[in-house]
């Protein structure tokens, strides 16, 4: 696939599933970095100025809602996609409240190839 310059951070402590969607987006041309926790993600995030944010809600040491809100109060704008395996409305509803550039994802009802999708429409990639 054609490289591309389009930056995403994945910040996901499943590793396996970690491991897919590193995989699938870098076979993608995106360039990928990752963090298994927030604490990291956030790291990661002020260091690498990534184009979009694929967060897990549900990590150790920081969530990935709280995550999003640092991210924004430290000026980092970036889209986020949220992805999880909760299905309730409170966590929809966080997500949802964090604005424009924000989606949520409900892994077991997804598929990767619609990730990708989501994030080439996101960053405008073809």
């Amino acid at each position: 696939m054609e490289k591309t310059n389009k930056k995403i951070l994945i910040v996901e402590d499943d590793k396996s599933f970690l491991w897919i969607l590193k995989q699938s987006f870098t076979e993608e041309g995106f360039m990928v970095s990752f963090a298994t926790d927030g604490q990291r993600g956030l790291d990661a995030a002020e260091r690498e100025k990534p184009d979009l944010i694929i967060l897990d809600i549900l990590m150790p040491k920081v969530d990935g809602i709280t995550l999003a809100r640092e991210l924004r109060k430290k000026g980092i704008s970036s889209p986020i996609i949220f992805l999880t395996n909760l299905k309730d409305t409170e966590h929809i509803g966080e997500a949802v409240e964090l604005g424009e550039g924000t989606d949520y994802v409900v892994k077991s009802d997804i598929h990767i190839d619609q990730i990708i999708e989501m994030v080439k429409k996101k960053l405008g990639a073809k």
